[in-house]
């Protein structure tokens, strides 16, 4: 997947979860966990590593939350 791409898909859940109530950053990770596949996780999780530049505060709250694929 593209990085711009990446980065737009990881800011719009949250953006999402910025609006609701309880654990924002749990909710971001569960998410990305949940519906991202092992791939899509090692590259953002890649990004993160590498300051994660333009992604959204709570994307980089999450980044401890975020499981590491078996394959990573």
């Amino acid at each position: 997947m593209s990085p711009d791409k990446m980065i737009t898909m990881a800011n719009q859940i949250a953006t999402f979860f910025a609006s609701q109530p309880g654990d924002r950053a749990g909710g971001v990770a569960a998410h990305i966990n949940d519906f991202w596949e092992p791939r899509m996780r090692t590259q953002l999780l890649a990004h993160l590593s590498s300051g994660g530049e333009r992604l959204h505060p709570l994307v980089i709250e999450a980044k401890d939350l975020i499981a590491v694929p078996a394959e990573a």
